[in-house]
């Protein structure tokens, strides 16, 4: 009942720059916690970046300073600006949104994901 879609992945030289973008929608009262993950080819799911709706965010080691993720609850949205990207950062990119359906159900729910890729 809730569906979470990402954008803006892509190509991009290292040093370079990326916006990704995810939107929720559906059955949605309100969303706690919205963030970011991404698998490797060969490696498990990891996080990169969450924000919860007080405004309080963590970021993965490998990250901080480099990515930076916002969201916007009138649209019920999460964003991620990388920059300075590294070969490293390449992955399939997954937004995750956990919140409530009325007064009594929870959700949390996943995206297909959106490739980023950078070469070196």
């Amino acid at each position: 009942q809730v569906q979470v879609v990402e954008s803006g992945g892509g190509l991009v030289q290292a040093g370079g720059s990326l916006r990704l973008s995810c939107a929720a929608s559906g059955s949605i009262s309100s969303i706690n916690t919205m963030g970011w993950y991404r698998q490797a080819p060969g490696k498990q799911r990891e996080l990169v970046a969450r924000i919860t709706s007080g405004g309080s965010t963590n970021y993965a080691d490998s990250v901080k300073g480099r990515f930076s993720i916002s969201r916007d609850d009138a649209k019920n949205s999460v964003y991620l600006q990388m920059s300075s990207l590294k070969p490293e950062d390449t992955a399939v990119y997954y937004c995750n949104a956990i919140g409530n359906i009325g007064l009594h159900r929870t959700f949390n729910s996943w995206g297909q994901g959106t490739q980023v890729t950078v070469s070196s």
